[in-house]
């Protein structure tokens, strides 16, 4: 199939972006990456009036590492991210992430902030988003408000942005500890397709192998990707052994509320939930412990 007929703009600022955004509001899509939007636009899943194309603002690309913090550009590449070593030595878990996404011909193009916009809860970096706190710069003619990650994300390929406002940049939260190890895994009927389930951790150790914060969480086994922080403060004082890895990862499944498809039951997906969370904690456990 084709696209429905649309009316183009390429936009030169983000302050244009956010006109067209106030005027034509729920009719306008922003075109980033095109790897989500260009196909459903095929399929007449989506049918904008108007495509406003982001991809020529500088200003939307870019990578800063800070002391605590890491912040891109709503449409910096995915495969810019993945290769800046300065953002992997602070933010590993983007890169880990980054490598189940898809395959190298759509992360040149895709667009971190797409992917973030487009919601889809079985995609690897809402789940990065969700796990680590990320909070999404979001701007419109009447100004800009931050959203963290947990409250950005509400539902199957929904966000809590509003019809007139763009993802304007993301902030990545770097932590301090030197002994921080991450990991992300998935499951998926090939690498690069979806994944039918996906886990993300994150890890900090003292000098005496004694968790001093933990964060982990899954993809694929609800309608939003899911982090469990209570859960993992449940890690801190412990020396994240097998046991209290596994007990952590099966009460995190045991909160899921995964679909069934043609890929897998829900059943099946709420048992790759517990099996992968474990095998992130462990993964990422024996990162730190090797700093």
């Amino acid at each position: 199939m084709k696209a429905a007929s649309f009316e183009y703009c390429r936009a030169a600022s983000v302050a244009e972006v956010c006109a067209l955004l106030a005027t034509h509001g729920e009719s306008a899509k922003l075109l980033a990456g095109g790897q989500s939007l260009v196909p459903m636009m095929a399929m007449r899943l989506v049918r904008p009036g108007w495509l406003v194309d982001i991809n020529e603002i500088a200003v939307l690309k870019f990578v800063a590492v800070e002391k605590d913090v890491a912040r891109t550009g709503a449409c910096t590449r995915q495969c810019v991210v993945e290769r800046d070593e300065a953002l992997a030595a602070r933010v590993p878990l983007l890169r880990q992430a980054l490598k189940w996404v898809g395959h190298i011909q759509t992360r040149n193009r895709g667009t971190v902030g797409g992917s973030l916009a487009h919601a889809d809860p079985c995609a690897e970096l809402p789940l990065v988003a969700q796990v680590l706190g990320a909070r999404m710069l979001l701007r419109s003619a009447k100004g800009a408000r931050t959203l963290e990650a947990e409250k950005f994300f509400s539902g199957p390929m929904a966000t809590s942005a509003r019809p007139d406002e763009c993802l304007e940049e993301i902030h990545w939260p770097a932590w301090s500890w030197r002994r921080t190890g991450s990991a992300f895994t998935e499951i998926s009927v090939r690498h690069g397709d979806f994944a039918m389930v996906s886990a993300a951790a994150q890890v900090a150790i003292d000098g005496d192998g004694r968790c001093v914060r933990a964060a982990f969480g899954v993809g694929g086994a609800g309608g939003t990707p899911l982090a469990f922080p209570k859960i993992a403060a449940r890690l801190v004082g412990t020396r994240l052994d097998d046991a209290a890895v596994s007990d952590a990862a099966h009460a995190a499944a045991a909160e899921t509320q995964p679909g069934s498809d043609l890929h897998a039951s829900a059943e099946y997906r709420r048992h790759l939930a517990g099996v992968l969370a474990a095998r992130a904690l462990r993964e990422a456990r024996e990162r730190a412990r090797s700093l």
